[in-house]
């Protein structure tokens, strides 16, 4: 069993960046794939970036060259480093786990999920 914790949501002022953390505990993570995932209000949850066990990467075409998405093993915490805000990226983002080697991109494929951190964007 995993359990992960998010944090670092907040109100930003667009071009603002912010810092989300993932902290997991119940299992070492460095065998799981790891992914930040977001659904803001009336809309379907959606894949921001997703990271496999051995540091492989995937962005959403929307945040690529603005977030980057990154593991510390050791700390058993996954990041992702949010730049360049706008508005849109207002959400709620949650990071997910799942006991795989590989990139994981499909929310439905995740079995552990943490209870989400908001994310607000001023203009």
């Amino acid at each position: 069993q995993v359990q992960l914790v998010e944090s670092g949501g907040g109100l930003v002022q667009a071009g603002g960046s912010l810092r989300l953390s993932c902290a997991a505990s119940g299992r070492i993570l460095n065998t799981y794939a790891m992914g930040w995932f977001r659904q803001a209000p009336g809309k379907e949850r959606e894949l921001v970036a997703a990271i496999s066990s051995g540091g492989s990467t995937y962005y959403a075409v929307s945040v690529k060259g603005r977030f980057t998405i990154s593991r510390d093993n050791a700390k058993n915490t996954l990041y992702l480093q949010m730049n360049s805000l706008k508005r849109e990226d207002t959400a709620v983002y949650y990071c997910a786990a799942e006991y795989s080697q590989g990139l994981v991109i499909r929310g439905s494929s995740y079995d552990y999920w943490g209870q989400g951190t908001q994310v607000t964007v001023s203009s």
